[in-house]
């Protein structure tokens, strides 16, 4: 898996980063157990700070999507359903508003962003019950 960073971006380093982890797991580019890259070697990668780096996997670790082993580094995590059906509800709908409110924003129609969507959804890794994988 490669990652970017975008230098003129006006979103922090550590976010872009942490974002495109997220994104690739959600989209099965990363798998569960798979390695990822050690602290110092991706941050010669994107020269960026290897604070950096460890900042963005352990947040990653505290939100379940990353474990480290001491020792052999870090993995992507099994997926979990540690959150409470109503509390991932609220997630969510947090999530979807935030989207929403941009959407009307940049003008697009309510028949635009669900067409959107639904050919978006396919690009994503879902569990057989319709739930996400990770």
């Amino acid at each position: 898996m490669e990652f970017r960073i975008d230098p003129s971006s006006r979103l922090p380093i550590y976010r872009q980063l942490r974002n495109q982890i997220r994104e690739a797991v959600a989209r099965g580019k990363l798998e569960p157990l798979q390695r990822m890259p050690s602290v110092r070697e991706l941050s010669r990668t994107l020269v960026v700070n290897p604070n950096t780096i460890a900042r963005v996997y352990t947040e990653l670790e505290r939100e379940g999507l990353l474990n480290t082993r001491p020792g052999l580094g870090v993995f992507v995590a099994h997926p979990k359903a540690e959150l409470t059906e109503e509390v991932r509800g609220q997630r969510l709908e947090r999530q979807l508003d935030e989207f929403l409110t941009e959407a009307v924003h940049l003008g697009f129609s309510c028949e635009q962003v669900v067409s959107s969507v639904t050919e978006r959804v396919t690009q994503f890794r879902w569990q057989s019950d319709g739930s996400q994988a990770s």
